[in-house]
């Protein structure tokens, strides 16, 4: 698309069911590979990322479906364990492939990613929480190479800023280490609530999540589930100002009040 044309000057008014989260899609949709059994997921929004992930995971190794907003996985062929440039360079959330693998095949290899437009986000917090894990890490030709030979063991974590990627990934690779972890300063958004829901429906043991303090017990295997998607609350909060603006005046449905208290407090401020 070269360009958007906008032609203003309408009141915004309607209901719209809100889209789920494409930010809470995407570690969901990564952490099927830890289980071998079926996964049902809903809500998915349709969106380029996703289809990228969906080919991702089948690239990889894992049989996935997507037929409108439902994902499915099946039975794992043997994974892969290296993620090549063409795919990791799509999509900035490829990086979240290495939790999972690393602690499912206790090795993984993955191009140094792209696809952000929005400034550098240094993959280091999420290299130093994997070495306190256990794993070793070096760079070679492009590719960040991760092995625990000798296992995963808990650790405590403490992030230098609380990173939403860095705290999915220890997430999706801290399940299945031996003994506990716990990662301090961790991200708080509601993204990060979803991934832990969905990793204990998956006999996970994680609590805390959503405060700066996580705590993950490690466990042996984990199981499939079915789950459906928090709805986004950033659509939501943009069609919100977009109504504001235009004085207009728009009912949201699928919504998480809770997850838009920050926005409409300040719209409240402001007259809305």
């Amino acid at each position: 698309m070269d360009r958007i044309v906008i032609y203003g000057g309408k009141k915004l008014r309607g209901e719209i069911i809100v889209s789920g989260s494409k930010n809470s899609a995407l570690p969901i949709l990564f952490a099927t590979l830890l289980t071998d059994d079926p996964v049902t997921i809903t809500n998915v929004p349709s969106l380029a990322d996703i289809d990228t992930t969906v080919a991702f995971l089948n690239f990889i190794g894992k049989k996935t479906v997507k037929k409108e907003n439902t994902v499915k996985t099946y039975s794992s062929y043997k994974y892969k364990y290296v993620a090549p440039y063409d795919l990791v360079r799509k999509m900035r959330a490829s990086i979240l492939i290495m939790g999972p693998l690393l602690a499912r095949l206790k090795r993984v290899e993955v191009s140094l990613p792209g696809g952000c437009a929005i400034g550098a986000r240094p993959l280091d917090i999420h290299l130093d929480a994997f070495k306190k894990l256990g794993a070793e890490i070096s760079i070679e030709s492009g590719y960040v190479k991760t092995s625990a030979k000798n296992g995963l063991k808990g650790a405590a974590i403490s992030f230098r800023f609380p990173s939403v990627g860095a705290t999915e990934n220890i997430l999706l690779t801290a399940v299945l280490a031996k003994g506990k972890t716990i990662i301090a300063n961790a991200a708080c958004e509601p993204e990060i609530e979803d991934l832990a829901n969905v990793l204990n429906k998956m006999g996970a043991k994680i609590t805390g999540a959503g405060t700066k303090n996580i705590e993950i017990e490690g466990v042996d295997k984990l199981h499939g589930f079915t789950h459906e998607v928090i709805p986004d609350r950033i659509e939501a909060a943009t069609y919100i100002i977009a109504a504001a603006i235009t004085k207009g005046g728009i009912i949201l449905k699928k919504v998480i009040p809770q997850h838009l208290k920050s926005v409409n407090d300040k719209l409240k401020k402001c007259g809305l």
